[in-house]
């Protein structure tokens, strides 16, 4: 009930934003409003998600295939904007509507990133149905950096490194799924938006799993999450 109430809720009041984007869509580019795209869902049988076209037609053919990096060539100018945004997202609640979603849960995934994920937690991800956002969008806000910055070939590091932490988070979601926190996760998700680099996340979920040194790009002074690493070291010691 509360999906289906606040997806019509979002739908109605973002009309006069759709609509304009929608436009803008088909006068620029290669002239697609929307982009569908099978992807794996509840009790992995896939779906077609509905997003805004963002990328050339043929993209998931060309370059580095289902995964996206910074500055990607295959993404349209008004593209770049929507994704930055999390625009390009909102047509979901289409889906939400349709029950191939939730507003929080796993991130859906195209076949070849859920064959990334480790065999067990391909078997239990998607036992809570896919969301628009969820703690894996969150702590991964920035995925395309990621993906860019590392010496790994992108799909090496996505296998190695992102997909086994994004399924302990989407694990600890199921774990203490609750409409708290997906309240908590909702607001998160717009925090993240405006703020990338915060991680007020692992403030608010304190027993979050914590990722590797290599999910973490070095930097001149230590992030919150490494000091939040360095943190439970310590206690464990």
């Amino acid at each position: 009930m509360l999906d289906v109430t606040v997806s019509l809720l979002v739908l109605l009041l973002l009309l006069p934003i759709l609509i304009p984007i929608s436009a803008l869509l088909r006068l620029t580019a290669e002239g697609e409003v929307f982009y569908f795209q099978k992807r794996i869902g509840h009790h992995n049988q896939p779906f077609d998600i509905w997003k805004f076209a963002t990328m050339l037609k043929n993209s998931p053919n060309m370059g580095t295939g289902t995964l996206t990096l910074r500055k990607d060539p295959r993404v349209t100018s008004v593209g770049r904007f929507l994704r930055r945004s999390k625009i390009n997202e909102l047509p979901q609640v289409v889906n939400v509507l349709l029950g191939n979603m939730s507003l929080v849960g796993p991130r859906p995934q195209v076949k070849t990133d859920f064959l990334a994920y480790p065999e067990p937690i391909q078997k239990v991800i998607y036992n809570a149905k896919p969301g628009i956002t969820g703690i894996g969008s969150i702590i991964f806000r920035d995925e395309e950096k990621l993906l860019s910055s590392t010496t790994m070939p992108p799909h090496d590091f996505y296998r190695e490194h992102i997909a086994p932490y994004k399924g302990e988070l989407e694990l600890w979601y199921q774990r203490n799924a609750s409409l708290r926190t997906d309240l908590l996760i909702i607001f998160l998700t717009a925090w993240v938006i405006f703020f990338p680099a915060n991680h007020l996340a692992f403030r608010i979920f304190k027993d979050l799993p914590l990722g590797t040194e290599e999910l973490l790009p070095g930097k001149a002074t230590p992030s919150k999450l490494e000091v939040a690493i360095q943190e439970q070291l310590a206690a464990e010691e």
